[in-house]
């Protein structure tokens, strides 16, 4: 068994980290940046990002690899480095994990095309794009793979099977995105998700992003009634949703709302409960106390 399925065995939620392009931004990655070419080129920046999710009291690392396909890299002119700067990122994860005796999500997001036969992007196609991505992966550490922010089965479907062929030993975890009429973009229901990511061969499937902690509750509510017998559900809620502030944006969950969020989920009986888009470092530190969660020595 992995690393992963030993601690969720062993009970009690398992705590995750928060945004990784919100803090990016604070630290000076423009709109039009690509946040993966950071893993090279200022690796100081997402490590010391990764670092302060540690302290926290995150559980897991989630890897600074979200666009990292090729198609998604086309758009910086770097589609040709998909697996460099996945294998770069998962190594930064990986130097600060050990330093804290936590694990590595390898994280996958979807390629931003539609499948055929609604879009041009054949199962085929992107399925490569996802395995060459996880190599990367894999080749940097990483103790389970993420795919997340998904909206259509589909595309889920090539990514699970990417991993499995090319991240065998490691465990797969599913989020998908929903939205204010609780289905994805692509109308997938959350009780169907869960149902079937599970028979595609996902230990770990649950929900991330959306409109803030309300929504995900219900979200997780309706997957929790359908979850499959052996399948560890995960949460990842937005920060509440961005608010402007003069000329900038600022989500408007705080950590004691994420705190008491995190709580709920815990009493839904939530396997993986971490955060999402607007959140830091302290809404992480919140949700650790709230959870009660000690941090590990090593």
């Amino acid at each position: 068994m992995s690393a992963l399925l030993d601690r969720l065995a062993a009970g009690g939620p398992l705590l995750g980290d928060g945004a990784m392009g919100t803090m990016l931004q604070n630290v000076g990655l423009d709109d039009g940046g690509a946040p993966e070419l950071w893993n090279v080129e200022r690796a100081a920046d997402v490590e010391a990002i990764l670092e302060a999710y540690a302290v926290a009291g995150a559980q897991y690392l989630t890897t600074n690899t979200f666009g990292g396909t090729a198609a998604r890299l086309q758009l910086h002119g770097l589609a040709d480095r998909a697996e460099e700067l996945s294998r770069a990122g998962a190594a930064l994860a990986r130097r600060v994990a050990d330093r804290h005796g936590a694990l590595v999500a390898g994280d996958v997001g979807p390629t931003g095309e539609i499948l055929f036969p609604l879009g041009t992007l054949e199962a085929d196609d992107a399925q490569a794009q996802f395995e060459t991505q996880i190599r990367g992966l894999v080749a940097g550490g990483a103790d389970f793979i993420l795919i997340e922010t998904m909206s259509a089965l589909e595309e889920v479907g090539a990514a699970v099977r990417a991993a499995q062929a090319a991240a065998r030993a490691l465990p797969i975890a599913v989020t998908m995105s929903f939205d204010t009429n609780l289905r994805t973009m692509m109308g997938v229901r959350p009780a169907d998700a869960v149902v079937q990511i599970a028979a595609l061969g996902a230990t770990i499937v649950g929900a991330n992003c959306g409109r803030g902690p309300d929504e995900m509750t219900q979200i997780m509510g309706q997957m929790a009634a359908a979850r499959p017998v052996g399948v560890f559900l995960m949460a990842q809620s937005n920060a509440g949703l961005p608010k402007p502030v003069g000329d900038t944006f600022r989500y408007d969950g705080t950590p004691e709302v994420m705190a008491a969020w995190a709580s709920e989920m815990n009493a839904l009986g939530i396997d993986v409960i971490g955060a999402c888009c607007g959140s830091t470092a302290e809404h992480v530190a919140a949700m650790r106390d709230a959870l009660a969660i000690t941090p590990r020595v090593v």
